[in-house]
């Protein structure tokens, strides 16, 4: 197998171990320079956090970066989201109506300003509340006729956004644009907002091994051959994965 696209979460799945994440990053460089293989980066933060970790961290120049949970696409480095994908998202979504709704749950406090984006609205909830508020809430949006998702991640991160806008509908559209087949994706992940990525899909996936319950219930509930759980954690668990399905040796 020669090129493939390679789509990763960020934290907690490439990024938790400096030395396995050079040593990933080494492998990657050298198969994109060698067979024009791709590197997506698709994170729940915002594009200012993102930049915020880029200067903390030794990451390659990815060829499209996915930010705020698959809400924005930016291809070959540019500043500004690409407009298909806004335009395609922005159809039956009212940003102000579910601001308003949403404030009527206490248990949900905002976070920063910068994580509230066009197509998410973002708020951190305690995990031993989740499992009453995110259904509750989800059922006070819809019954308002809003088209919308909601996707409860990490033990804390909640994010409303519109139902065609999460990472895995993002893969699609990146995969499509670059024209690469299927079966030569690869994506990796450790949280809920990475289910997305897993759920119903012909790519193949990656779990790393020390991926969050929330992720590990659902892959249990719901096997797929195209999907690996890595006994390895964050980079290296990667590896294991890519060496599993043959993308790298």
């Amino acid at each position: 197998m020669k090129q493939f696209l390679f789509i990763t979460d960020l934290d907690y799945t490439l990024i938790g171990d400096d030395d396995a994440m050079a040593k990933l990053n080494q492998q990657l460089e050298l198969h994109r320079q060698q067979y024009g293989t791709k590197v997506v980066y698709s994170t729940g933060r915002s594009p200012f956090l993102y930049q915020k970790l880029a200067k903390e961290k030794t990451l390659l120049d990815p060829d499209i970066l996915v930010c705020s949970v698959g809400t924005e696409i930016y291809i070959n480095g540019s500043q500004n989201p690409d407009s298909t994908w806004s335009d395609k998202l922005s159809q039956a979504w009212d940003r102000d109506l579910v601001k308003t709704i949403s404030a009527t749950f206490t248990e949900l406090k905002p976070q920063p300003a910068s994580e509230q984006r066009d197509f998410k609205v973002s708020y951190l909830l305690e995990e031993k509340m989740a499992g009453q508020v995110v259904p509750e809430l989800e059922r006070a949006l819809l019954e308002k006729g809003l088209d919308i998702q909601v996707i409860y991640s990490g033990g804390k991160d909640l994010d409303i956004l519109p139902r065609h806008a999460n990472k895995g509908m993002a893969m699609t559209f990146v995969r499509q644009h670059l024209e690469i087949d299927v079966a030569k994706t690869v994506a990796c992940g450790d949280s809920g907002n990475d289910i997305a990525l897993f759920a119903n899909r012909e790519e193949k996936g990656i779990i790393v091994g020390n991926a969050r319950p929330e992720l590990l219930d659902w892959h249990k509930a719901n096997p797929n051959p195209n999907r690996y759980l890595a006994t390895a954690k964050f980079a290296n668990g990667i590896e294991e994965g890519l060496q599993h399905f043959g993308f790298l040796e």
